[in-house]
């Protein structure tokens, strides 16, 4: 609901706030755009901000110090955001198996030859836990960078290193036993 001249001369602060929204909106909404990478949660978020600065106005503040200070609010809203974020999404493979799921069924873990198959599951064995499960769910279960990181509760960018780390060693692995 728009504002008319009579309520700014009532409450004071609206006329501050306003000034304050129209200079800050596109600073602070890149700010929140650049931590999200996502044109929709980071239209949501600076809303979100801009209401907290509305509760919370100080009209004594200086320009600079309302700035400063409403860069700080979307600071702690965007640590509140990802804190969420990932609090929710931390699932793990034991997580799963606990709650009933039975993993991927025998055929496609073992496909139609069953030599490649024994080799696959050789060198799977000999791999560490973590280079075992990264490999298991991208390629087995076929999950994605993004599902296989929630599953394993780490970052889509230790995943893809995982990822490249198992795929060297297991490829080291299979030429020692293929030369045996």
């Amino acid at each position: 609901m728009p504002t008319c001249a009579t309520q700014q001369r009532d409450e004071p602060g609206i006329a501050e706030f306003q000034a304050l929204y129209q200079e800050n909106l596109g600073s602070v909404y890149r700010f929140v755009y650049k931590s999200l990478r996502n044109r929709e949660e980071a239209e949501d978020l600076t809303s979100q901000i801009f209401v907290k600065a509305l509760r919370f106005l100080d009209s004594e503040r200086s320009t600079r110090s309302a700035r400063n200070w409403l860069f700080q609010i979307a600071h702690t809203t965007i640590a509140d955001y990802w804190r969420a974020y990932y609090r929710a999404q931390n699932s793990s493979l034991e997580v799963r198996l606990e709650t009933g799921w039975e993993g991927p069924a025998q055929e496609v873990v073992l496909g139609s030859n069953d030599h490649a198959s024994e080799r696959v599951q050789t060198l799977l064995q000999a791999l560490p836990d973590r280079y075992r499960e990264v490999l298991s769910c991208r390629f087995l279960l076929n999950l994605s960078i993004r599902e296989t990181a929630q599953v394993m509760g780490v970052s889509e960018a230790n995943v893809k290193t995982l990822q490249f780390r198992a795929l060297k060693r297991a490829a080291g692995m299979s030429k020692s036993l293929t030369s045996s």
